[in-house]
């Protein structure tokens, strides 16, 4: 893996462990020779695991539309900040910029990011792996509603066993690393789970 899309909130959370582990992953990717890709802010948990990367002599990229750009919200000091003309511009460079995707804490947008990614792989458009840094358990209610969809019948265990989850980085980064993508389709028809 040479460059990982990480998705993450604009803002930083109540508690300071988010932008302690955030800063956390942005060193191990750049120890690691790993650039990151992300939304190009200089606020919140996004501005945090960037700065981390730069100021351990890493590269990052960072995918801004040009109307948050024009609300100040842009990094600029990144290696490059391309600017694009839609959200949706924006996570198809993203995709088409990095070999894998991290979700940090985040709201709407972290999760809309990420759940587009993880459709396209499990529609077979991509085979990266896809992971959640599951940072003091911010995570557990969907990974627990993950498991609903498949106990309902609205997703394959083969399916759900493409995310990903860790607490801890360098065990995340090596399950991602090991990431065989599943070769079963994405439908369900009664009986055939």
């Amino acid at each position: 893996m040479k460059r990982i899309t990480v998705f993450c909130g604009s803002s930083s959370g109540f508690d300071e462990i988010y932008l302690i582990r955030a800063r956390q992953l942005g060193e191990a990717l750049a120890a690691l020779g790993i650039e990151l890709v992300y939304g190009g802010a200089k606020v919140g948990l996004m501005g945090a695991v960037a700065d981390a990367v730069l100021k351990a002599g890493g590269r990052v990229t960072g995918v801004l539309p040009v109307f948050l750009r024009d609300k100040e919200i842009a990094h600029e000091g990144l290696t490059e900040l391309i600017l694009v003309d839609s959200m949706h511009e924006r996570k198809t460079r993203m995709n088409e910029l990095c070999d894998g995707v991290i979700a940090l804490p985040g709201g709407f947008g972290t999760l809309e990011e990420f759940f587009e990614m993880l459709t396209w792989a499990q529609l077979g458009l991509h085979k990266k792996p896809i992971a959640i840094l599951n940072i003091d358990g911010f995570y557990n209610p969907l990974i627990a509603l993950v498991q609903a969809m498949v106990d309902r019948g609205f997703l394959k265990p083969a399916n759900q066993q493409m995310l990903i989850v860790s607490d801890d980085i360098h065990d995340l980064l090596n399950k991602m690393r090991e990431y065989k993508a599943p070769v079963v389709g994405k439908w369900i028809t009664k009986g055939t789970v």
